[in-house]
């Protein structure tokens, strides 16, 4: 991967940055004399590591009283600041908010551990600071956080009974299913998560080593990256985080291009506690971001009536709602599912036919779109990335079709792909697309995949099943489903060694198809 990318995704970081930081503190002004002046303090961390933070407590708080705390761990390359909107008005409900940067990041010391050991420690660190230095009730600690700090917030709750409730916002659970999903890297992603550290921390020889093995497709080093990985993901640890039972609020947005949301809605459903799940239009932290300028966000709003519940005992009603919440992409409204396998109910497939070969190496003009760019896009104009169907040039890319429909389709959840590929090579990478196609053949995204393998055999057939990113997507009626399927797209690295060829076909005993999730009319 080239500079010039690496520059675009940083300066990208920088202007979020100070964006934030400017907006935060405007949402700030309309509320400052309601709590007590916020207080930044230095907290010793994992092996005395200096954490800068900051404190808010209700107006007027002291010793006669507990009051319940929220931790905040920041964003991935983001400061302390991020949270100030936020914190203020959960202090102004009656809360105690401690806000911090995590590790090598700003002006916390440390090096960058990405959600390792010492992080959790830092966050129990955290907790036992506010404990002896602030009127903050024990039997009553959140957590919460964006991106970064929703991922601590979760490892957290897993490791430190103390949490007993718990807000992820954009966060994962599965971090190898984030960036490295279908084995196929997710370079874009990538990008902007090591140059963000690049600008605004210090990075670890390890997560130095982590990127360039990335990059650089470095099978000898796959299962010590996918090992790492794994120790930084929730999902190993939900046992337990499920016996020690903390309250789970997890929302995400349906284009994040840094964390894709199957790897949530998988986890999801292996949780036995009480949950909570939501989706909504956008990418990446975009869907809270108008919550960290101060103004109406539903998914602050959301997140402090959770805390509200499980930590206040306020009975809102958050407990007694269905549990699983969706924003459609196409209709803005919110429906609601008893858990996560309700959403697609129904299903129903699209037949794969015939033989197809296609050429690999180029881009046949069909992608997933750019990280950011593209979801923001669809969240506020609805206007997802595009292709010319009939135009898609054959030789790089192979098209299925549904017929017309007669009724609009409901696309709800994850969209699978069941066929068999023969490759030309031992290596190899594909990405199937699925286009809401109009009466003129353009068609929109409505959902997207990589698939990568390697060590095959070639001419052998290898049966593929791929799960989709899940989506919700209203088909209008006269439109079309279309699969596509090519081997090159600039959000992901790809393996195709030159001159390769794949073959897709449908073997009678074996039928190749999508199985597409809808919504139960």
């Amino acid at each position: 991967m080239g500079h010039p990318r690496k520059a675009l995704r940083t300066t990208t970081v920088g202007a979020v940055s100070a964006t934030l930081i400017a907006g935060s503190a405007l949402g700030l002004a309309p509320t400052a004399q309601a709590a007590d002046a916020i207080r930044f303090v230095d907290i010793a961390g994992d092996g005395g590591t200096v954490l800068k933070a900051n404190v808010i407590t209700p107006a007027g708080a002291d010793d006669t009283r507990r009051y319940p705390l929220l931790v905040l761990p920041t964003s991935w390359g983001l400061p302390q600041i991020e949270y100030l909107a936020q914190a203020q008005k959960l202090a102004n409900s009656g809360y105690i908010v401690v806000t911090y940067n995590v590790r090598g990041f700003w002006q916390s010391g440390g090096e960058i551990e990405v959600a390792g050991p010492p992080d959790t420690a830092d966050a129990s660190k955290v907790i036992d600071w506010a404990l002896a230095n602030t009127p903050a009730d024990d039997r009553r600690i959140g957590m919460a956080g964006v991106s970064y700090g929703a991922g601590i917030s979760l490892l957290t709750a897993a490791k430190d009974k103390r949490v007993k409730a718990v807000a992820s916002l954009s966060g994962w659970a599965d971090l190898i299913d984030s960036i490295y999903s279908g084995r196929t890297q997710h370079v874009q992603a990538g990008a902007l998560l090591d140059g963000a550290s690049l600008v605004t921390g210090r990075q670890s020889a390890e997560i130095r080593q982590i990127f360039d093995n990335f990059y650089a497709s470095n099978l000898s080093k796959e299962q010590e990256m996918i090992d790492w990985g794994k120790k930084r993901s929730v999902a190993t640890y939900v046992d337990q985080l499920n016996q020690n039972g903390a309250a789970v609020m997890m929302a995400n947005a349906w284009g994040d291009t840094v964390f894709p949301p199957n790897q949530y809605a998988d986890f999801y459903e292996k949780l036995t506690g009480p949950k909570r799940l939501e989706f909504r239009p956008g990418d990446h932290a975009t869907a809270e971001l108008t919550g960290l300028f101060g103004l109406p966000n539903d998914v602050w709003t959301d997140t402090e009536r959770w805390f509200d519940h499980y930590l206040k005992g306020v009975d809102n009603g958050i407990n007694r709602e269905e549990p699983v919440r969706l924003k459609s992409r196409s209709t803005g409204g919110y429906e609601g599912y008893p858990d996560w396998k309700s959403v697609g109910a129904t299903r129903k497939k699209i037949a794969l036919t015939g033989t197809t070969t296609i050429h690999t190496n180029v881009d046949s003009g069909a992608d997933g779109g750019i990280v950011f760019l593209s979801s923001i896009l669809d969240q506020i104009a609805k206007a997802p990335p595009v292709a010319s169907i009939p135009l898609l040039p054959r030789r790089w890319a192979a098209v299925w079709q549904s017929e017309k429909y007669t009724t609009a389709q409901q696309v709800r959840g994850t969209a699978k792909l069941h066929t068999t590929v023969t490759p030309t090579k031992e290596s190899g990478t594909l990405v199937a697309y699925l286009y809401d196609v109009g009466p003129l053949g353009l068609g929109k995204l409505v959902s997207h995949a990589p698939y990568t393998f390697h060590g095959q055999t070639p001419g052998k057939p290898i049966g593929v099943d791929l799960e989709l990113f899940s989506t919700a997507y209203d088909v209008p009626a006269g439109h079309r489903l279309a699969l596509v399927v090519d081997t090159v797209d600039p959000l992901y690295i790809e393996h195709n060694p030159s001159g390769a060829q794949l073959t897709f076909s449908s073997p009678s005993n074996d039928p190749s198809y999508v199985s597409i999730p809808l919504r139960e009319q």
